[in-house]
């Protein structure tokens, strides 16, 4: 929830001069016309730090054939052939264990997908406009100024009317304690981990990692102990709780789960994420403040990581690429998505006015450093040749856009708003049916920041749309400023768990 940056620009261009300000900043910059090269070189950098097994293998396959045919004059030849030349079998032997035994402890250890799931509220946390609006007016603690430019917000954020806010928001007034936060984070914790334990079969004791985000809710113990104690996971296991770090915070958990599991073998890791609303909710008069309690909703979810070879003919996908951008360095990136106190004392998470800019600079960091490790070659030919003659010749040649399409099936962009969806669909020159899953996820459940990719993940799988070899890309933003990718391929055709968010309403999404 810390990340509201990217996921407020949607109702910004509401109301007032705060709403106009916000309008003229709110599309994302032409990334793609003004590409750096240095990280063209960055992703080239992470393609050739695997030279060594794209070399090997080619090498093994070439040696493989020339094998293969011969017959036995020629084994029989190459034998008597050997027999007088003992210095240089011993040679090839000892380069040969070498490389295979550079291969085998230099090579990642894959990483498998064998399930997750994602929280659904129960009916009688429904948020309607009508209901929201009457219970931000009955508070006493918003201006009509303040109400009416949610209710613009909220007309033009993409929501629904059946997305969830906590218990505690039900109240009137609000009941936003420590104890309701705690029961709001058992819920959707503990109603996520269950779905996925019970569609698993994995007992809890044989999970061996524990990752945790969740950026505005941190109490003491922390979140992933209570996760341990309800479980009673064992007393050796690697415990994680990130905070902070806003919606892009579930990648960086899946990344860090991948790191663990290159380094503890045999063992499943979980990644559970969330973001607390019943503690975080402005209750002040700051147009900046008011966005994110108009698109933030409740969700969470648990995803099930396994490095066991024997989990790859149950598991869904396998984790091919995880690509972070970080933004931090810079003031106005580090600061364009803050919490902080308003005039009146009223804690809340304020926004730059610079915010869309900062997230399409971090954005095409990002995807120009992704580029050269799943772009075809032609792609990578065509946009490599004309940057770097735009770049040496100053040449008024206009930049190739790489066709991100031929490299993934399908686009899990994070539902942080209309207008980000709008705008990454353009300058990818996607199509509707690629950014579909982000706008029914938003229109669904509203914003549930860093678990919002995966309700994406799991619309596509209810519709019936991925195929063996399908490859998925997760985008999100997160404060900082991050826009972290990662990238997954389906390891059969993929059919919904039992129990999905969108088991009783894929139908209404046509």
């Amino acid at each position: 929830m810390n990340q509201r940056g990217v996921a407020t620009t949607n109702g910004a261009s509401g109301s007032g001069s705060v709403g106009v300000r916000i309008q003229q900043s709110r599309r994302l910059p032409d990334f793609l016309q003004s590409v750096n090269l240095k990280y063209v070189k960055l992703g080239y950098h992470y393609l050739i730090s695997n030279l060594l097994t794209l070399c090997f293998i080619p090498a093994i396959a070439a040696l493989s054939i020339q094998v293969s045919q011969m017959n036995l004059d020629d084994l029989r030849q190459l034998w008597l052939h050997l027999q007088y030349n003992l210095v240089s079998i011993i040679i090839c032997s000892a380069i040969l264990v070498f490389g295979l035994t550079v291969y085998i402890m230099t090579r990642p250890r894959p990483v498998y997908l064998v399930d997750y799931s994602c929280y659904r509220p129960p009916d009688h946390l429904k948020a309607p406009y009508g209901r929201f609006l009457e219970h931000s007016r009955l508070t006493g603690d918003f201006d009509e100024s303040s109400l009416e430019f949610q209710r613009k917000i909220l007309e033009r954020s993409g929501l629904g009317e059946e997305t969830y806010v906590p218990k505690a928001m039900h109240s009137i007034p609000p009941t936003p304690s420590m104890a309701a936060a705690r029961e709001e984070a058992e819920e959707v914790m503990f109603g996520a981990l269950d779905t996925l334990l019970r569609n698993t079969n994995v007992s809890p004791k044989d999970i061996g990692i524990l990752v945790v985000n969740c950026s505005l809710f941190n109490p003491t113990p922390s979140l992933s102990a209570m996760i341990v104690n309800k479980y009673k996971l064992r007393g050796n296991i690697r415990s994680f709780n990130l905070g902070g770090m806003g919606c892009s915070a579930g990648v960086i958990a899946v990344d860090l789960a991948k790191d663990l599991l290159q380094v503890h073998r045999n063992t499943y890791a979980v990644v559970v994420s969330t973001e607390n609303i019943t503690q975080n909710w402005y209750f002040g008069n700051s147009k900046s403040m008011l966005i994110p309690n108009c698109l933030f909703r409740v969700g969470g979810s648990a995803v099930l990581l396994s490095n066991k070879s024997n989990d790859r003919r149950r598991a869904k996908y396998k984790l091919i690429h995880v690509v972070r951008t970080h933004r931090g360095a810079d003031d106005k990136a580090f600061r364009c998505v803050y919490q902080e106190q308003d005039d009146a004392g009223k804690i809340g998470v304020s926004l730059s006015k610079d915010l869309m800019a900062i997230a399409g600079g971090a954005l095409k960091t990002n995807i120009t450093t992704l580029g050269p490790l799943v772009l075809p070659i032609s792609e990578q030919l065509l946009f490599f040749t004309t940057l770097v003659v735009k770049k040496l010749f100053n040449a008024s040649v206009k930049p190739y856009i790489p066709d991100f399409k031929l490299a993934f099936d399908h686009f899990c962009i994070h539902a942080g708003g209309r207008a980000v969806i709008d705008e990454l669909e353009k300058n990818l020159q996607l199509l509707p049916i690629h950014v579909e899953a982000s706008r029914m996820t938003l229109h669904r459940f509203g914003n549930t920041s860093s678990s919002s990719i995966w309700y994406e993940l799991a619309y596509i799988e209810a519709k019936g749309r991925i195929r063996n070899r399908n490859r998925i890309w997760q985008i999100a933003f997160g404060s900082g400023f991050k826009c972290n990718s990662a990238v997954w391929q389906a390891l059969r055709n993929v059919k919904p768990s039992s129990n999905g968010p969108w088991e009783d309403c894929i139908d209404k999404y046509r």
